[in-house]
C-alpha cells in the first residue's frame, strides 16, 4: 500500500471518486444481513464464471490457493456491506488482489467474474426488497459504489504487481548483460558483447564503478571483442567510464577493439590518448597482471604456464 501510495488521503479521494459518502453506508448497512446470509451463494458465482475461463486455471488448479482465495471473497463480500471503508478496508481489497495476482488472473478475468456476482447480488437484493423496491434499489446503488473502489483498487494492485515482476526481470536481464568479474585479486573482466545504446552504456558504468569499489580494483579489463559498432555517444561514454574508474583508483585497459570500430572512433574524432588500449583480451589479462605485480613463468617438468606474485 505504501508503494501505491494507498494513503488515508489516497483513499478518500477514491471513495470521492465514485461518490460514496455516509449516506450510502447507512443503505448498505440496510442489506447486511441480507448479504451475509448468502456469502456462500454469492462465492460460488463468483468462481463458477471463473471455472469455465482458461486464463483462469492457474488459480483454480490450485487447491491451497483457491480455498484461500474463497476465504478471503467471502471476507469480501462480508466487509462491502458493513458500512466502513477506511485502510483496513482497502487493506483487506490489496491481500485479496495480491492473490489473484499471484496466481496469474488477469483484470479483464477478475472483472467478468466480479460482475458476476454484483449482478447475482442486485437480483438477491431486488427480490428481498419487492415490497419497496425504490429503498432495495437505492441500496444497490450505493453499494455499487463500493464495487467501483474495489474495482479501482485491484486492479491497480493487478497492475502494479505485473509491472514489478516485469522491472525484476528488466534488472535481472540488466545485470546478466553487464556482467562484471573478478578474475584475480583486485584484476576486474567487463566483456561487452552486443549492441550498446546510451542506456545500456550508462548501466555498464554504474556496475563497473560499483565493483571497483567493492572489490578494491587496481586494473580493469573492459574487453569489446563482441561489439561490432559504437557511435559517438557510446564512445564518448567508454571514455567518461575510463575517467571515472582512474578517479576511483583503477586503470582501465580496453582490448578487442575490431578494425571497423576502430575506424570508426578515428572518424568520429574521439580522443583516444586516454585509452590503454591492448589488441586481445589474452595481451590485456596479461598487461593487466602485470601492473598489478604479477608475472608469468614457465616451470620445467610439465612445461605449465604458472602465475608468479612478484616482492
Amino acid at each position: 500500500m505504501r508503494e501505491m501510495g494507498l494513503t488515508a488521503q489516497n483513499i478518500e479521494r477514491r471513495r470521492n471518486f465514485v461518490g460514496l459518502d455516509s449516506d450510502d453506508s447507512k443503505r448498505i448497512v440496510r442489506i447486511q444481513e441480507l448479504v451475509e446470509g448468502h456469502l456462500e451463494e454469492l462465492t460460488s458465482v463468483f468462481f463458477a464464471f471463473l471455472g469455465g475461463i482458461d486464463e483462469a486455471r492457474p488459480l483454480l488448479g490450485n487447491r491451497d490457493i483457491i480455498e484461500k482465495v474463497r476465504l478471503l471473497k467471502k471476507e469480501h463480500l462480508s466487509e462491502m456491506v458493513r458500512g466502513e471503508y477506511g485502510t483496513d478496508y482497502i487493506e483487506q481489497r490489496v491481500r485479496l488482489a495480491v492473490v489473484y495476482s499471484n496466481a496469474g488472473l488477469a483484470s479483464r478475468v477478475f472483472l467478468g467474474a466480479y460482475h458476476h456476482m454484483l449482478r447475482a447480488l442486485g437480483v438477491l437484493v431486488m427480490k428481498h426488497s419487492e415490497h419497496d423496491p425504490m429503498a432495495g434499489f437505492e441500496s444497490y446503488m450505493s453499494l455499487k459504489k463500493v464495487a467501483f473502489l474495489d474495482i479501482g483498487i485491484i486492479v491497480d494492485v493487478i497492475v502494479f504487481e505485473r509491472e514489478r515482476v516485469i522491472r525484476q526481470q528488466q534488472e535481472a536481464i540488466r545485470e546478466l548483460s553487464t556482467p562484471v568479474l573478478q578474475i584475480r585479486e583486485r584484476l576486474l573482466l567487463l566483456p561487452i558483447i552486443g549492441v550498446i545504446d546510451t542506456q545500456r552504456a550508462r548501466l555498464i558504468t554504474d556496475s563497473l564503478l560499483r565493483s571497483i569499489r567493492a572489490n578494491r580494483a587496481r586494473v580493469v579489463v573492459v574487453d569489446v571483442t563482441g561489439v561490432a559498432t559504437i557511435d559517438s555517444k557510446v564512445a564518448n561514454h567508454l571514455l567518461q567510464t575510463v575517467t571515472a574508474a582512474r578517479l576511483m583508483g583503477a586503470t582501465a585497459i580496453v582490448t578487442g577493439i575490431s578494425s571497423e570500430v576502430a575506424q570508426s572512433l578515428v572518424g568520429l574524432g574521439i580522443d583516444l590518448v586516454k585509452f590503454n588500449t591492448v589488441g586481445d583480451l589474452q595481451g590485456g589479462i596479461e598487461e593487466a597482471e602485470r601492473l598489478i605485480g604479477y608475472r608469468v613463468i614457465q616451470t620445467t617438468d610439465n612445461g605449465a604456464a604458472e602465475h608468479m606474485k612478484e616482492a
